[in-house]
């Protein structure tokens, strides 16, 4: 997806050959900077990046129970052993299932 249609900027400008109207895409330094003072506002501790973002979506990825090659693809990783790293923040027991103990009784 294209970066302009999910953070377009405010400006927009005409090209003069076509006369099509066009919008750049937010530089990637505003969303940090918004990612980082919501993160304060909050009050979280913790280092927060846009990039946290990420790791969040690929765990809960797994927690969901998307396989592993799954992950790698959406991620863009070449190799699947950089994709495995995200598995080690899952409580998962034996054979990667999770206990019945940490489901949520609704």
């Amino acid at each position: 997806m294209d970066l302009a249609v999910v953070f377009p900027a405010s400006s927009r400008w005409i090209d003069e050959r076509s006369g099509t109207e066009w919008r750049h895409h937010v530089h990637e330094s505003t969303i940090q900077r918004a990612v980082r003072g919501a993160a304060l506002k909050s009050a979280i501790v913790k280092r927060v990046t846009c990039h946290t973002f990420r790791h969040s979506f690929a765990t809960h990825l797994l927690e969901r129970g998307a396989d592993i090659r799954t992950v790698q693809e959406l991620l863009g990783h070449r190799d699947v052993s950089t994709s495995m790293i995200y598995t080690h923040v899952l409580r998962m027991g034996a054979r990667g299932r999770r206990s019945p103990l940490d489901v949520p009784v609704e």
